[in-house]
């Protein structure tokens, strides 16, 4: 996403420290929003269109009395497409792909296994446009995040290590706000640390994490501020390392 903005790195690296981060946080938001919108438009398309497909389903009578089947290539096709989306909207463990995947593999292509493939699909369908489906957007954010980690890590890695510092520690700030929106945790206009606070107040991070996120602002204000004799290259590491964790254990999906 980012990444494909920003072929030519120095562009990042000739602006102002503090501007780093203003035009990062920018970018990030555009794409957090207008590519999560994208994204939303697609499923709402394609679940339409598998909806429809289904009534096309050609069920034609079987050998056994009264029962019906869909010839084999006509239903699998269709269930493919529809086992696609559901990877991609609710994630390899959620119940929707769990189950679909379940019935996919003892389906013989008779009507009462097709139409229990059409069960799952529907619910899936419903719980979509009902929007309560609450991964899209945190995978779009973890995507976008992950770019500007990507970033920082080059930055660091070629001796920029204060456009790393801003770079990383913005994803950071970002990031936690944005999963704590997520979780209905309200943050608007709240400190880092404010926000640090409200997501272990409401147990949504803990153990190592926990203990991590402690010497976070610190570090967030030293970057933000351009204090870069505050900052060394072990502190932006460890910035870099806890937002790819946190990217992976928070957004994946």
């Amino acid at each position: 996403m980012l990444g494909r903005i920003f072929s030519d790195f120095g562009f990042i690296r000739g602006l102002e420290q503090n501007s780093v981060s203003i035009y990062l946080l920018t970018l990030a938001a555009y794409f957090n929003e207008n590519e999560g919108s994208m994204m939303n438009e697609m499923f709402v398309k394609r679940f339409a269109e598998l909806e429809r497909a289904y009534s096309a389903l050609p069920f034609k009578p079987a050998s056994h009395e009264g029962s019906r089947y869909v010839p084999t290539g006509e239903w699998q096709k269709w269930a493919t497409s529809v086992q696609n989306l559901l990877l991609a909207v609710y994630g390899e463990q959620s119940p929707h792909y769990r189950n679909f995947f379940d019935v996919y593999g003892r389906c013989a292509g008779y009507d009462n296994e097709v139409d229990a493939l059409k069960g799952i699909f529907l619910s899936a369908k419903e719980d979509f446009d009902g929007g309560y489906v609450f991964n899209v957007d945190l995978r779009v954010s973890g995507e976008v995040f992950g770019d500007i980690i990507a970033l920082a890590k080059q930055s660091l890695s070629e001796g920029y290590k204060d456009v790393a510092a801003v770079l990383a520690c913005a994803a950071l700030e970002d990031a936690l706000k944005r999963y704590a929106e997520a979780n209905n945790v309200e943050v608007s206009g709240k400190s880092m640390q404010d926000v640090i606070n409200a997501l272990k107040s409401n147990g949504f991070v803990s153990g190592p994490q926990k203990s991590i996120l402690e010497s976070m602002p610190r570090l967030r204000n030293a970057a933000m501020h351009a204090d870069w004799n505050k900052t060394d290259s072990p502190d932006v590491s460890s910035v870099i390392g806890f937002v790819e964790q946190f990217l992976l254990t928070k957004f994946g999906s």
